[in-house]
């Protein structure tokens, strides 16, 4: 790993973003080696930097990049710890050897589905940063559903204590009784931002989960409280969504680690109870994955896995070929 401009390094440690790193350093509050930054000062393997109350040693390698999907439930909130000792997503993640883990935005204590996880501090920043308008599809229910009108008024903006806010899609998904589900989708992140919206044309939320963030959906087995890693292939299409090159040492994980790509993850388990897992399948080919669109959703599908057809073949069982 060569030098590197400070800010960058930093990010891509997941200590913030580029222009709030920056910020921190014109204000005297980062030093490298001992002596405090400024703005242009480059970092490479071995230096200490110090920024608050962290202390960072670079590292000679950057970490393999990986990517999660971490199927939220009600209950729990995005963040390491919680001073009301609530439960929290990090308890629930595998443990990572290179970097930590970083939270792809945020889900509300009540509001469950898709949360993706990464070590690359660049990566989480870019897919949150308003600039590379990426969509995020929520399932809503609303409690008596919403009429013809309030849906024209979520679709042409409403307005909320921050700012003008609209949903670029709305569809309606059906529902019995009194609750009514619709599939919205909108470019930004804000704080219970859905949620909000909907009560400004006086509907009513009972239920939110998040189904789809940039183009990744939540996986229909994945059950709440387990993580999935992305295959390949897919992790690499969401970094060329927002300008990063594709991650090109997956072959320096570890066969459990690859393994682990094509099933879920039990949170807790142990790398000597994976090694007792049945072995994927064999002869499967990919398709690749569906290109993505800023300009409208797309759906990234994992490579389809399928055995060969023919008859089996010959020879004693045990033999060695």
């Amino acid at each position: 790993m060569e030098k590197q401009r400070l800010q960058k390094v930093l990010a891509a440690m997941g200590l913030g973003s580029r222009r709030k790193i920056e910020n921190r350093i014109v204000e005297g509050e980062v030093r490298v080696n001992g002596r405090v930054a400024t703005l242009g000062d480059q970092a490479g393997p071995g230096d200490i930097i110090e920024m608050g109350d962290k202390r960072i040693q670079v590292p000679d390698v950057r970490p393999v990049r990986r990517v999660l999907i971490y199927h939220k439930p009600e209950g729990q909130i995005t963040a390491n710890h919680d001073p009301e000792g609530r439960p929290t997503v990090a308890e629930h993640l595998p443990p990572i050897r290179e970097g930590r883990w970083i939270t792809v935005g945020r889900l509300d204590f009540n509001t469950s589905g898709l949360l993706l996880v990464t070590n690359d501090g660049e990566l989480a920043n870019r897919l949150m940063h308003p600039s590379y308008g990426i969509e995020r599809t929520y399932a809503v229910r609303v409690f008596g559903g919403l009429s013809d009108e309030q849906q024209k008024q979520l679709l042409d903006g409403v307005e909320l204590e921050d700012g003008p806010a609209s949903f670029k899609r709305l569809v309606d998904a059906g529902g019995q009784g009194q609750n009514h589900w619709y599939h919205v989708t909108l470019h930004e992140g804000r704080n219970r931002e859905v949620r909000r919206m909907i009560e400004a044309v006086n509907g009513a939320v009972s239920r939110l989960i998040r189904i789809s963030y940039a183009g990744v959906a939540l996986p229909p087995r994945l059950r709440p409280g387990k993580v999935q890693e992305l295959e390949p292939e897919i992790e690499g299409a969401l970094a060329e969504l927002v300008g990063l090159k594709p991650e090109s040492r997956h072959k320096t994980l570890g066969r459990h680690e690859a393994r682990r790509a094509h099933k879920p993850f039990k949170a807790g388990r142990t790398l000597r109870d994976g090694n007792r897992a049945t072995k994927p399948r064999q002869g499967g080919k990919s398709s690749g994955p569906v290109a993505h669109s800023l300009k409208r959703e797309t759906t990234v599908k994992p490579a389809s896995s399928r055995r060969k057809s023919g008859p089996a073949p010959k020879g004693r069982r045990g033999t060695r070929r």
